[in-house]
């Protein structure tokens, strides 16, 4: 379940804005803020299963973005295409660490992982 979660809120975070306001709505309630779907169907005035239909939807849809656009994806290979980078500087001996085109690059890696980390 924490997968399926994790995997909702990467989509989201990509496509959340391609969906209606409904569903981005439901999403939200649902996978972030943990509400149940009767919670969600009282917030609403409608059945459950009309909420569970707008979430199954939801997901649907944002994962046919995904498999035609491939965003999500290529923002995890770059995430983690940038770590490496990071990793192989920072391994690097000290001596090189020092130089100056090199400790720069280090510091924009640096900043691009912990600007990742904040969001």
């Amino acid at each position: 379940m924490l997968d399926k979660v994790l995997r909702i809120g990467q989509l989201y975070d990509v496509y959340g804005a391609l969906l209606t306001e409904k569903q981005r709505t439901c999403l939200e309630r649902h996978y972030l803020n943990d509400l149940s779907l009767a919670e969600i169907a009282d917030e609403f005035q409608v059945s459950r299963q009309a909420v569970h239909d707008i979430l199954r939807r939801g997901e649907q849809i944002m994962e046919e973005y995904e498999q035609k656009l491939g965003l999500a994806q290529r923002y995890q290979r770059e995430r983690e295409s940038i770590r490496m980078v990071c990793q192989l500087l920072t391994g690097l001996p000290s001596d090189f660490q020092r130089l100056p085109n090199v400790e720069h690059a280090l510091e924009l890696l640096k900043q691009l992982i912990n600007r990742e980390e904040e969001v």
